[in-house]
């Protein structure tokens, strides 16, 4: 045992040999200057951090934006009808042609058949081979099916069923009117500019080309 009662041997946190110091010591005082002199800027690549717009506030991540086929802005009743005027005027010069060859002109049943038959096939065959007709290609306007893919047989068939009404004797003119005024209505209240005709199809759309 050394002087102060002190042996290192016994010492549980073998401090050196050194006696641990007595007493109780203050924490020290004042303040302490910064570190001096010029150290390196960090190596490497980092981003930089987001700046905030002018009016505040950080961008807001982008939204997603369908660019697929059928993203195209749906055609508004104006256009549409204008398309249908124009296809209007085309079939009935063909109805009145095909009348006089006829000897019918003067047969509402005849030109009824006529035009109510005619613009089904001249509407179906347009959409399904070319997707759209005169009046619509002229006015920029194309037909999609469901999904913006391209109208099958069916589904153009099922939309335009409704120009057979005016094959029906006496009251098939009427009933037309009828169909086109509840298409039309339909289309100006709903936000993607589908009609009934359209609904009943599964979800054809009229679109900008």
């Amino acid at each position: 045992m050394t002087s102060g009662g002190f042996d290192p041997g016994k010492d549980p946190q073998n401090l050196g040999g050194y006696p641990p110091p007595q007493g109780n010591y203050p924490p020290p005082q004042g303040s302490y200057p910064p570190p001096q002199g010029n150290y390196p800027p960090p190596q490497g690549n980092y981003p930089p951090p987001q700046q905030p717009y002018q009016g505040g506030g950080y961008p807001t991540p982008p939204q997603f934006q369908n660019t697929g086929p059928g993203a195209g802005r749906p055609g508004t009743l104006g256009r549409r009808f204008g398309a249908r005027l124009i296809d209007g005027i085309l079939v009935g010069i063909v109805v009145a042609v095909l009348s006089l060859l006829t000897g019918t002109e003067n047969s509402i049943l005849a030109t009824g058949l006529f035009s109510g038959f005619l613009l089904f096939v001249y509407f179906v065959a347009m959409e399904v081979t070319q997707g759209a007709t005169l009046g619509k290609k002229i006015l920029g306007l194309s037909v999609r099916g469901p999904g913006g893919g391209t109208i099958t047989l069916q589904q153009s068939a099922i939309r335009n069923a409704f120009m057979l009404l005016t094959i029906i004797p006496f009251l098939g003119g009427l009933l037309a009117f009828i169909a086109y005024i509840v298409i039309a209505v339909t289309i100006n209240s709903s936000p993607t500019k589908q009609g009934k005709h359209d609904e009943f199809a599964g979800g054809t759309q009229v679109v900008e080309a």
